[in-house]
């Protein structure tokens, strides 16, 4: 950066004939304007600019610098007015690295919603699977986590957390019955969720105030919710599903199982590797944030859209 500054001045003093006269336009002291150009002289080995008391003129390789300089000084604004717009204009593309769990199915709907509200942004969504936690999201983008964060580099904002209710197939509750408490569950065929690398683990149920955790026989085990549904459906067990099921429980598929209990809190976190971050990035963010908190507000029918300036 020093040498690109050096090079600005040199160009204004150039355009200008005059060091005092290039200074007073920039606002510097004249001092420090002749300090810098002559470090970049010294940098490039040449003299640019010849000196006398009247009149500042390029020298032959001066002349042939001062062309080239104007160039990359116009390229350098243009990457810096770019760099601004990234910064405080919501649009442009935006990598979002989704778990692939039941919670991909619970943020769906807040992601279009947020492309509703900010047109400009392209939204480009990805699934990761189980070991999506050993793998930073590329610089830019944001990775949306579920559950414990390993120790990491990483930086990390807590959005809130989600929570999923049970299902199973009406043919599995009447073989089997229907579970009257969350302790019944162990005595059930239970479809377990992975949110990170590990094993299915008991399921934290929560009722109010009321907080259990309930260990279950997992004869299944997805990652994916998509797949959890399907067996579900197929009759495969009892399932933790995010998701909206009622048009699923409305034509028979599914039938809630335990409804005053829902399965979490699971903590959901976005991701990313530095805390520096462009307009539509940190717009996801805070949005995501204020979704988890109240959903409802952002699903209007007519939801309000926002352009960018």
């Amino acid at each position: 950066m020093k040498r690109l500054h050096g090079m600005e001045l040199f160009a204004e003093v150039a355009k200008a004939h005059s060091f005092s006269r290039a200074a007073a336009a920039l606002g510097m002291p004249t001092s420090t304007v002749s300090r810098h150009v002559a470090e970049l002289e010294r940098a490039v080995g040449l003299r640019l600019l010849s000196r006398n008391t009247r009149r500042v003129e390029l020298t032959d390789a001066g002349r042939l610098y001062f062309e080239r300089c104007l160039r990359i000084v116009a390229e350098a604004e243009i990457a810096h007015e770019e760099l601004r717009d990234q910064l405080e204009v919501p649009s442009g593309p935006l990598r979002v690295q989704l778990p692939a769990a039941y919670a991909l199915d619970a943020l769906i709907p807040a992601l279009v919603a947020f492309g509703s509200r900010y047109p400009e942004i392209r939204l480009q969504m990805s699934v990761a699977g189980p070991e999506y936690a050993e793998h930073p999201p590329e610089i830019g983008d944001v990775s949306i986590r579920l559950g414990e964060l390993p120790d990491s580099s990483l930086v990390a904002r807590r959005l809130g957390a989600v929570h999923a209710s049970l299902y199973a197939s009406p043919a599995y509750l009447a073989a089997r019955g229907t579970p009257m408490s969350p302790a019944e569950l162990q005595r059930h065929d239970c479809i377990g969720l992975r949110t990170g690398a590990g094993q299915p683990a008991p399921w934290p149920l929560q009722r109010g105030r009321d907080q259990l955790l309930v260990p279950v026989e997992h004869r299944y085990g997805a990652n994916d919710a998509c797949m959890a549904r399907q067996l579900a459906v197929l009759g495969a067990g009892i399932a933790a599903l995010g998701g909206d099921e009622s048009g699923r429980v409305r034509s028979g598929e599914l039938a809630r199982v335990l409804p005053a209990w829902s399965l979490g809190p699971i903590e959901v976190h976005a991701v990313t590797e530095t805390r520096l971050l462009p307009a539509k990035t940190r717009c996801l963010i805070d949005f995501l944030g204020d979704y988890l908190d109240n959903p409802g507000l952002f699903l209007e029918p007519e939801l309000p859209v926002r352009r960018a300036a």
